[in-house]
């Protein structure tokens, strides 16, 4: 059986239980709670709850973010996104709508309005890839243009300017920022700014990947926090999603996706 199958079955299974998928709908109500949190909101012991999420961390539906002492607890709509894909994108609109209660457990955006210092979006997948090749992927200019539509340039050193710029040969830049940490081939940290012209300029978020290699694949991990409003929120947790998976396919098959899947309805790159 392939990894993939493994994946996808492990999320069916996990999804199966009701407790589970209502533990699934408190952190798409409200994202990033830690255990205490999770047992208050729904009256169960910490025992129990401990079980279910474990279940849910190892069917990738759920991951975990340390910050200091506390564990919070994220909805990854990673699985879900390729649950979608697989089986959900070929049917007509009647059907994707009859399919609707799936489609919710994949909401990717975190239902508040205030920024906080902890990530407000976390999305998790696994790639068949060396943590070296994955770290390529994100820091190549060439290999971003592929899977991004638009190239990723910096020299990658601490304190140097980042940008997202346009193919056309124009050097537009869609989103400028600046390298903070790099520390290859494991972590990457750079300030994430949409509207650089916009006066006066407003304090830009901050993405952190994090590659963490096992065996043959690796996990990444992009947490993407200090949203300026919730537009920008939503975007990015529609964008996101497109982004990886257009990477993913690059990095294990060789290709990006037959279609670019941020033109899918409801997606923004």
């Amino acid at each position: 059986m392939s990894l993939e199958a493994t994946e996808m079955d492990s999320a069916f299974k996990a999804l199966a239980d009701p407790t589970r998928r209502l533990l699934l709908d408190r952190l798409r109500e409200h994202n990033g709670q830690t255990l205490r949190e999770l047992c208050e909101r729904l009256g169960m012991a910490r025992q129990s709850a401990t079980q279910h999420l474990d279940i849910l961390v190892r069917a990738n539906l759920v991951t975990v973010v340390r910050r200091g002492r506390e564990r919070l607890h994220y909805l990854n709509p990673g699985p879900i996104h390729e649950i979608e894909e697989r089986w959900i994108s070929g049917f007509d609109k009647p059907r994707l709508q009859a399919l609707s209660a799936i489609k919710k457990h994949a909401e990717e955006y975190v239902m508040t309005s205030e920024t906080t210092s902890v990530p407000t979006y976390v999305y998790v997948t696994y790639i068949r890839a060396s943590a070296e090749q994955v770290w390529q992927a994100l820091t190549d200019a060439d290999l971003t243009a592929r899977y991004w539509g638009h190239a990723s340039v910096s020299d990658w050193a601490p304190g140097s300017p980042w940008q997202l710029q346009d193919l056309d040969g124009s050097g537009k830049a869609k989103v400028v920022g600046q390298v903070i940490t790099t520390e290859p081939p494991t972590r990457l940290v750079i300030t994430f700014d949409d509207a650089p012209s916009i006066d006066p300029p407003r304090e830009p978020s901050l993405v952190t990947f994090l590659v963490e290699p096992h065996e043959d694949i690796v996990r990444l991990t992009v947490t993407h926090e200090n949203f300026p409003n919730p537009e920008m929120r939503v975007g990015i947790s529609r964008g996101w999603p497109a982004v990886l998976a257009n990477l993913k396919s690059l990095l294990e098959t060789g290709e990006v996706l037959p279609q670019a899947p941020w033109e899918m309805s409801g997606a923004n790159a």
